[in-house]
């Protein structure tokens, strides 16, 4: 497993360090029963400039968003992905929700994870195992249901 970690500042590198997203991966790993892949996951935290100008070049959406996640490749050996977190709106939000910030991190970067594996939420049927599956790994990790 290799996760590497991009922070836009200080706080961040402070506030979610790299062994608590580690831990964060390995726990999703073991509830989708993952622990042997071999995974190559990068999370970058960016501001909103950056986070509007990835949203716009692959989504076409002029605006930045929580999350985006890059898949680039997964088979049943190997997961290869970017997790980008966009932190002023992830601030934003967990304040508007009244979530505690770690917690909505955790929330996102999970979320994201799940995308790297190929889960996906277009569909209601789809949603609702998503979901199942993040509200799993947070109670496992020790964190509330966040819907």
């Amino acid at each position: 497993m290799t996760l590497s970690i991009q922070y836009v500042n200080k706080i961040h590198k402070h506030f979610l360090p790299k062994n608590i997203l580690s831990f964060w991966l390995k726990s999703t790993l073991l509830i989708l029963d993952k622990q042997k892949i071999d995974c190559d996951i990068n999370i970058r935290f960016v501001d909103s400039y950056e986070g509007q100008e990835l949203n716009n070049a692959y989504r076409g959406k002029d605006y930045a968003t929580n999350v985006l996640t890059f898949a680039y490749k997964h088979t049943q050996d190997y997961v290869h992905s970017d997790i980008v977190l966009c932190t002023d709106v992830v601030e934003k939000e967990a304040s508007e929700q009244n979530k505690a910030l770690f917690a909505h991190y955790a929330h996102l970067i999970i979320h994201g994870i799940l995308h790297s594996f190929s889960y996906e939420h277009e569909t209601e049927e789809d949603n609702n195992i998503m979901q199942a599956l993040e509200i799993k790994i947070l109670n496992y990790i020790g964190l509330l249901n966040p819907y």
